[in-house]
C-alpha cells in the first residue's frame, strides 16, 4: 500500500478582548456569577435589535491585516440555525459566504478565511454521570454568550501533528502581539479544531476528513492529531473507509470518542441576518487596522533568519517573545565583532538557564551591556565559556557587582602567558603515558584525559581550544 501522508487544516476560534459583547452593552468576564452579564438581546427576548461592536471589528481587520487577508470592501453577516440550548436564539450570527477577510497567509500556512461571529453560552454538566438526583441536568451560563470572535479558518496545509501545533502556536503569539485578545486556551478565548484526513503521499485529492473538536492545549491538540491520524491509517490498511464525523479526544485515556456525523454548510439553513447592515469598512478603518500592527512574530523570524542569520530554532525562540527579542537586540548593539548567533546562545541558553535555576523573573535579566561584557570577554578568550556562565549566574543572582569585578574576585581570568600554559600541558602529557600513546595510535577520545588534567591545574583558566593545539603539537599529531 502507497504511504499515506497527513493532511491537516485548522479552524481558531479567537475570543476578542472588548469591553463589551458583540451585539450588545453587556460586560465581558470571565469567573464571575453566572448569568449577571445579560440583557434582552444577548438572552433574545422579541422585539429586540443586535448592534454591531466598533471595537470588534476594528479588531478583526487588525487580525486580518496581520493574516495578510483580502478584506471584503463588503461583506454581510448570516444566521447559522441549529437547537441547541447554549444558543437562546435557536441560530448564532455569523458570517458564511461574504466574510469580513479571505485568502491571506501566515508563515507557510494558507488562511481560506477570517470572518467575526458570536460565541454561545457554557453548558455546565453537573452530578455523577451527569445526573442531579437521578435525574439528568446541564446548566446554562449565558455570561459568555454573544462574547465577540474571529473564527480564523486556514487551508489543508499542515502535513503533521507537530506542525500544527507548531503553526498554532505561532498563530496564537501573533494575535496576543496585537492586543486584541489574551488568547488564553484554559479560559478559552482561544479555541482549536482540526480538520484531519489522510491520502497517497503525492497525491492532490483530499480525502475524507474528520474534526477534532475543542482541544485545550497544544499539546492535547498535537496529541489527539497523532491519535486521529494513526486510526485512519490503521482503518484504510485494514480495507475500511473513514466516515466524516466529529470527534472528541480524551487526553486522559488517549481514546477518540464519535460525537456526531460532519455537518455541512446545508445542515445549518444558513440566510442572510435581516437586522444588521453589510459591514463596509472605510480606507481610515483599513489604514487604522494596518498602522497599529507591531513587528509580528513571523516577519521578525524572517529578519533573524535572514539579516542576522540565526538558525531558525533561535529564531523562533526569540520572535515569539517580544520583551526577549528586545533584550537579544540590545545586548547584540552593545557588542562589535561578535556574530548574532552566539548571543543568541547565551541569551535563550545560559541565560534562560540562570533565571530559571535561580528561580528569578525575566525582569531579573542583568543590563544588556553587563551580558555584552561577558559575551566579549568570552570571545577574546579572556575567561572561559565556563567562567563567563559562573559570572552570568553571580550577576543574576547579585546584579551590584560587574562582570569585571567578579572575574577578577574568582581569578577568572584565562592564562595569557602561552610559556605557563605549554609547561602545564607538557607535566600533563609527561604524567599520561598511556593516553598520549593512544592518542598517538590515532584514539582522538584519549585527548580528554590529558585535557582534564590541565584544566584541574588551571582551575578551568587554560582555553580548551588552546590547550588542545598544544597537546597534538607536543605529540606531534
Amino acid at each position: 500500500m502507497a504511504e499515506l501522508e497527513a493532511v491537516i487544516g485548522l479552524e481558531i476560534h479567537v475570543q476578542l478582548a472588548t469591553k463589551t459583547k458583540m451585539f450588545c452593552g453587556c460586560e465581558l468576564s470571565f469567573g464571575d456569577e453566572p448569568n449577571v452579564h445579560t440583557c434582552p438581546i444577548c438572552l433574545a427576548h422579541p422585539g429586540v435589535l443586535p448592534v454591531p461592536n466598533e471595537q470588534a471589528i476594528l479588531y478583526a481587520l487588525q487580525i486580518a491585516a496581520a493574516l495578510e487577508c483580502e478584506v471584503a470592501p463588503r461583506s454581510i453577516f448570516h444566521r447559522k440555525n441549529y437547537f441547541y440550548p447554549d444558543s437562546p436564539k435557536a441560530y448564532q450570527i455569523s458570517q458564511f459566504d461574504i466574510p469580513l477577510a479571505g485568502a491571506g497567509r501566515l508563515g507557510d500556512v494558507r488562511i481560506h478565511r477570517a470572518h467575526l461571529e458570536e460565541d454561545a453560552a457554557k453548558m455546565i454538566h453537573v452530578g455523577e454521570s451527569g445526573r442531579i438526583h437521578g435525574s439528568g441536568a446541564s446548566l446554562v451560563d449565558f455570561n459568555r454568550g454573544g462574547t465577540p470572535l474571529v473564527e480564523i479558518v486556514t487551508e489543508p496545509d499542515l502535513r503533521g501533528a507537530a506542525e500544527a501545533a507548531q503553526w498554532a502556536r505561532l498563530l496564537r503569539e501573533t494575535v496576543r502581539q496585537l492586543g486584541v485578545s489574551d488568547v488564553n486556551m484554559e479560559e478559552g478565548s482561544l479555541r482549536v479544531d482540526a480538520n484531519v484526513s489522510v491520502r497517497p503521499a503525492g497525491s492532490t485529492e483530499l480525502g475524507t476528513k474528520t474534526e477534532l473538536k475543542n482541544m485545550n492545549s497544544f499539546r492535547f491538540l498535537q496529541r489527539g492529531v497523532e491519535a486521529e491520524l494513526e486510526r485512519q491509517r490503521e482503518l484504510i490498511a485494514a480495507g475500511g473507509a473513514v466516515t466524516q464525523e466529529t470527534l472528541h479526544f480524551d487526553p486522559v485515556s488517549g481514546s477518540l470518542t464519535s460525537l456526531r456525523s460532519k455537518e455541512e454548510s446545508h445542515d445549518y439553513r444558513y440566510f442572510p441576518e435581516p437586522d444588521l447592515v453589510p459591514l463596509a469598512p472605510t480606507e481610515a478603518m483599513l489604514r487604522e487596522a494596518r498602522a497599529a500592527l507591531p513587528e509580528l512574530p513571523a516577519a521578525r523570524i524572517e529578519r533573524y533568519q535572514g539579516e542576522m542569520g540565526l538558525s531558525s530554532d533561535a529564531a523562533a525562540h526569540l520572535a515569539t517573545d517580544p520583551d526577549t527579542a528586545k533584550y537579544f537586540e540590545e545586548v547584540l548593539e552593545s557588542l562589535t565583532d561578535i556574530e548574532a548567533q552566539v548571543v543568541a546562545n547565551w541569551v535563550t541558553g545560559d541565560l534562560a538557564a540562570a533565571l530559571r535555576q535561580l528561580d528569578k523573573a525575566p525582569e531579573d535579566r542583568p543590563d544588556p551591556g553587563d551580558l555584552g561584557r561577558i559575551v566579549a570577554m568570552v570571545g577574546a578568550k579572556k575567561i572561559s565559556h565556563k567562567s563567563g556562565r559562573e559570572t552570568l549566574f553571580a550577576i543574576v543572582e547579585n546584579d551590584k557587582m560587574s562582570p569585571e569585578e567578579f572575574v577578577e574576585r574568582k581569578g577568572l581570568a584565562q592564562i595569557s602567558d602561552s610559556g605557563e600554559l605549554e609547561s602545564i600541558v607538557a607535566a600533563a602529557v609527561d604524567a599520561n603515558p598511556k593516553a598520549a600513546e593512544e592518542i598517538k595510535a590515532g584514539n582522538a577520545k584519549a585527548i580528554g584525559a590529558i585535557v582534564g588534567a590541565v584544566m584541574k591545574e588551571t582551575k578551568g583558566r587554560a582555553d580548551g581550544g588552546e590547550v588542545n593545539r598544544l597537546i597534538k603539537q607536543q605529540l606531534g599529531t
